[in-house]
């Protein structure tokens, strides 16, 4: 995704939410992270340093209310809005187009994490079957656990072991082939983050 709160961006942006009325921080913080449908969010401490410089500026002032200090936008700040009017128009393009990259990339990788899913329990119900064709051997659950890691496993669960060990080798080649693809950012990093808890409870339910 193109840094598209570069440059002093992110202040701009600011000073239009808060054009649109008086909010306080976590507000703003909420509003841009719905604008990248949850898939970015500024920290706190990203977002009041800024304010504080806005209103050092003279572009917000703020008022204490229910303990929390809401801003709103002065005269000053919204003449600066009207002089970068056209900035701010090539912003929201460049917003629009980042969370289209973004959403682009949240499909791709659950499509990913569902098909690998999906694999895993096939392969599991094969090396299951195949195991129990082949009536847990003495020979083949030798051999098979020493290289298994799993020392005195019975012989009907290592075919199995070994079949899921090789999908998850499988599917981390994958996903590191993936994310090297594109750069990654902070909004990128959470939309994969958000992909694999959403795998890992499916393994869960799995398994448990």
């Amino acid at each position: 995704m193109t840094a598209v709160f570069s440059h002093g961006r992110l202040r701009l942006y600011l000073l239009k939410l808060l054009a649109e009325g008086p909010k306080h921080g976590y507000e703003l913080i909420r509003l841009l992270e719905n604008r990248f449908h949850g898939l970015y969010a500024p920290s706190a401490g990203t977002i009041y340093p800024r304010l504080a410089r806005l209103e050092s500026e003279g572009l917000v002032n703020h008022t204490a209310a229910g303990g929390r200090k809401v801003y709103e936008i002065t005269d000053a700040g919204r003449e600066e809005l009207r002089l970068r009017a056209g900035e701010l128009a090539a912003l929201e393009t460049e917003i629009r187009a980042s969370v289209e990259d973004l959403t682009t990339l949240a499909t791709e990788i659950q499509h990913e994490v569902r098909g690998s899913v999906r694999d895993i329990k096939r392969e599991l119900r094969q090396a299951t079957r195949e195991t129990n064709a082949r009536g847990g051997s003495a020979g083949l659950g030798a051999g098979a656990s020493a290289g298994s890691g799993q020392p005195g496993a019975p012989p009907q669960f290592v075919g199995v072991r070994l079949a899921l060990d090789r999908r998850i080798t499988e599917f981390s080649t994958e996903l590191r082939r993936l994310v090297s693809r594109a750069p990654i950012g902070e909004a990128e990093s959470r939309a994969v983050s958000d992909a694999l808890d959403t795998a890992l409870v499916a393994v869960r339910r799995l398994l448990t």
